[in-house]
């Protein structure tokens, strides 16, 4: 995956990018302005972000897969799953209030989590290899916010945003992968006390190990792999909700318990 952008447009809108996520301001979507933008050239803006926030002391611990529900994308109108690495400032405890201020369209979606005991590599990995290398899995919610205008936008845009990702949170009980079948896995999404989404795995690319094969495969094309110890979130199996000051959210898992988080100001 090679981008054709050159250095000066690739860290002008890399800044862009990192201006609107830490002050927390909404932008206009990149290709409004580069309309010729291509998903290499939004990896390469997404890698020139994560090396700016390594040297500012972040440490990488995992990816994300993004969009990979049929549900998700059409919510946001794509076509196809995206990735976006985790940094430890992401990660908040269970049961902690999250603060929306620093945050422009916060969302939230239960995801199940893998963490691996064995690294990974592309360009062919499959939903088996992921499985023979993954540790346990985990319940968690993701606390999405993409820093574009309305929360629209397009994929090579959302990719350089890091694919919305800002919060996650892990929690409930984590189980080994093989004694469980994740296709067949359900969840529900409470706010407030009260059901807004219910799924299973399946949702996800019919197998969530499918959907970190697929990342596995797209950090190849970017001359990465995944290491042993990597936690990675496999993607909503619901559509996102909207969140707000005051909201107590809670995903609960089959097999795999719950996990919440409270909103604040």
């Amino acid at each position: 995956m090679r981008s054709t952008i050159d250095r000066d447009t690739l860290v002008r809108l890399c800044e862009r990018v990192e201006g609107a996520q830490t002050r927390a301001y909404a932008i206009p979507k990149l290709t409004n302005e580069y309309s010729e933008l291509a998903m290499a050239d939004s990896y390469a803006i997404q890698m020139a972000l994560l090396e700016r926030f390594l040297e500012q002391g972040h440490k990488l611990i995992g990816w994300k897969a993004g969009l990979t529900s049929k549900a998700k994308m059409k919510q946001m109108g794509v076509e196809q799953p995206t990735i976006g690495f985790l940094t430890d400032r992401m990660a908040r405890p269970e049961n902690s209030v999250i603060s929306t201020s620093d945050l422009v369209h916060p969302r939230v979606e239960c995801e199940i989590a893998f963490v691996t005991k064995a690294p990974l590599s592309g360009p062919d990995c499959t939903a088996a290899e992921v499985m023979a290398a993954t540790d346990y899995v985990m319940p968690a919610i993701e606390v999405i916010d993409s820093r574009f205008a309305g929360f629209k936008f397009d994929l090579e845009s959302v990719v350089a945003d890091n694919s919305s990702s800002a919060r996650f949170v892990g929690g409930g009980r984590p189980r080994y992968a093989n004694e469980l079948e994740l296709d067949t896995l359900g969840v529900v999404l409470e706010k407030n006390g009260e059901m807004v989404e219910m799924g299973a795995g399946a949702a996800v690319m019919e197998h969530p190990a499918e959907a970190v094969a697929m990342l596995v495969n797209i950090l190849a094309e970017l001359d990465r792999e995944l290491p042993a110890g990597s936690f990675v979130m496999s993607g909503g199996i619901t559509a996102a909700v909207a969140v707000q000051p005051g909201d107590y959210v809670t995903a609960r898992f089959q097999e795999l318990g719950s996990v919440s988080v409270k909103f604040g100001e």
